[in-house]
């Protein structure tokens, strides 16, 4: 391991990206000395992927992560994938391993960590067949998808874009109990013949900052009774879906959690030592306290 150790992000766009002051709260504790940048990259720009790539190959960067539009587009540009990586089709993290340049898919394992640590005793009921309701199929919707296949739940897939989420569906149909998709409308959701279900989780960007007042929930559609609902938008700290899902009398978190938990265990890849999980979420509040 370099004296100076360099992480980054890429993808597009990155503004409000909380990565930086996660991964520096992280650094810091660990006593480890180094930095983590912000690398953008516009959509379907490859050549400039690919040489941020290199600078991975070359030891310029000892991490990086990916995130929207570049978690499937650089699957072909790589050495090496994990089995979770290989069976989501997109990756979230990538470094180098005995030479080759290795691609894993942290977003599933922090996602359910998160959904058992915060919304578990809520789930607990294993009697009856335990179904979600996904709203979006990109790319961390599969990751989202495959977790949740992966420990027993049927998955319903639900996006705007009909030919996405069957696409989705059929790509993991191996790990999906079914392979059901319906349209993301007032009219599919209750009367598409799914069933009940005891999670909804948002995996589209609707509601992130700057566009706060939109939702992925069908306007003038009743929250299904006794559902969990869990946000992966994190930025603002309460959503729209959120804060109409507690009105509502459901219980329902954003998705901080699952980002911290994500950078934690690529974090971890990066430098074999185990992450503090408390000093990041400390950092995101005294960011929140003190914008810029």
């Amino acid at each position: 391991m370099t004296d100076t150790l360099v992480f980054a992000l890429t993808g597009w766009p990155l503004g409000h990206s909380l990565s930086p002051v996660l991964h520096q709260a992280a650094l810091a504790a660990l006593g480890l000395k180094g930095e983590y940048r912000l690398m953008p990259v516009p959509p379907a720009d490859s050549t400039a992927l690919a040489a941020l790539l290199q600078q991975v190959r070359n030891g310029q960067l000892q991490g990086l992560n990916v995130t929207i539009p570049h978690k499937q587009a650089v699957l072909p540009l790589l050495d090496e994938l994990s089995p979770t990586a290989r069976a989501i089709g997109a990756v979230n993290t990538l470094w180098m391993r005995e030479g080759r340049l290795v691609g894993e898919n942290t977003d599933a394992p922090g996602f359910l960590a998160d959904l058992y640590a915060r919304l578990g005793d809520h789930l607990a009921d294993k009697a009856r067949e335990r179904c979600a309701w996904l709203l979006g199929a990109g790319g961390s919707a599969r990751a989202v998808a495959f977790a949740l296949a992966s420990e027993g739940w049927r998955v319903v897939i639900a996006a705007r874009r009909l030919e996405q989420a069957e696409a989705l569906a059929l790509s993991l149909g191996y790990w999906l109990k079914a392979e059901q998709f319906i349209p993301l409308s007032l009219a599919a959701l209750p009367e598409g013949g799914v069933p009940h279900p005891q999670l909804i989780i948002n995996a589209t960007p609707l509601g992130m900052t700057p566009q706060v007042e939109t939702s992925p929930w069908p306007e003038g559609l009743a929250f299904p009774s006794g559902a969990c609902v869990y946000d992966l938008v994190y930025n603002p700290p309460e959503t729209r879906l959120v804060r109409e899902a507690r009105r509502a009398g459901l219980e329902a978190v954003t998705g901080l959690g699952m980002l911290v938990e994500q950078a934690a265990l690529a974090l971890e890849k990066w430098t074999g030592l185990p992450v503090p999980r408390e000093a990041m979420f400390r950092a995101v509040e005294r960011d929140r306290k003190n914008p810029e």
